[in-house]
């Protein structure tokens, strides 16, 4: 068995749609490709934004699609303590600090100007806590396995939020805790995540968690041009009858796996035993966007 460990970490604010499966059956065929173990963890942090229902939607979904996780789901409203934990350690190494400001005091500025840095500017007011990206080692370096070598300065986007004004864990401290506490070897995930990776390249080393490595997949372009998102009001994927099999196929083909005519009418299962043993990222388009495939 590989020490690879893979995962695939939704945010369930709704189902999952074509962009969404990309992202999935890419994690999975990678992490079976090279004999490793895949993990799903559901990223609820932000309850508002999540409702009832959606994660076992998600679950029944990739099920569906036969992609299968190898140990118990993860779900992060349950790991405040592990969040908290890991920013009390920030917090006493110096590299977060409390913060006032609203995003409508900042508008007029591209980033967070770091206004609260050397003490919060409205006493008494709620405080979200922010990362010091300009402490943090920058620039940060990094190979990914589809886009080469990647160099990004942090601070060029400012002091990332790790726990906001009401008291809901942020995305970045969440997930890096997680990928550590996990042992997560790669990460493979849509390239709109990719700026991402310098504050979470940071926190890794402040944290002294182990650093995956990354592929990040282009991103897919619906036909009016906008990447497909729960947002931009995606389809839900269908988890019942042909029409699995069928946009099984199709994701093949937008990953570029070059699957036979053949395989369009052949059961899910058959259609990732071939896409698993023929997996290459070298196939893939080094393109940050690909056109959603039609018939």
């Amino acid at each position: 068995m590989s020490a690879y460990r893979g995962r695939f970490a939704p945010t369930p604010s709704g189902p999952l749609h074509f962009g969404s499966l990309i992202a999935a059956l890419g994690s999975f065929l990678d992490a079976r490709h090279f004999g490793g173990k895949w993990l799903v963890r559901i990223e609820d942090i932000d309850p508002p934004r999540c409702p009832a229902g959606a994660s076992d939607t998600i679950l029944r979904q990739l099920e569906a699609f036969g992609l299968c996780w190898d140990e118990d789901i993860r779900y992060q409203q349950t790991r405040g303590d592990a969040y908290q934990e890991a920013l009390d350690r920030l917090l006493q190494d110096g590299l977060v600090y409390p913060c006032s400001c609203s995003r409508k005091q900042w508008r007029n500025h591209p980033i967070y100007p770091g206004w609260c840095r050397a003490g919060v500017r409205e006493p008494g007011m709620p405080v979200a806590w922010r990362w010091r990206s300009d402490l943090g080692i920058r620039p940060v370096e990094w190979s990914d396995r589809l886009f080469g070598c990647q160099t990004l300065d942090p601070a060029e986007f400012g002091d990332v939020i790790l726990k906001r004004k009401d008291d809901l864990w942020a995305y970045q401290l969440a997930v890096v805790v997680d990928d550590a506490d996990q042992g997560i070897t790669d990460i493979v995930r849509g390239y709109d995540l990719l700026d991402n990776t310098p504050w979470q390249r940071q926190l890794q080393i402040a944290l002294g968690a182990s650093q995956p490595d990354y592929l990040h997949l282009p991103l897919i372009i619906g036909p009016d041009g906008q990447k497909l998102s729960k947002q931009n009001l995606a389809a839900p994927l269908p988890y019942q009858g042909d029409a699995v099999r069928d946009q099984l196929y199709r994701a093949l083909i937008a990953l570029d796996q070059s699957p036979p005519k053949a395989l369009a009418d052949a059961t899910v299962h058959d259609q990732l035993e071939f896409a698993i043993h023929h997996w290459e990222v070298g196939k893939l388009p080094a393109n940050t966007q690909r056109q959603e495939p039609g018939w």
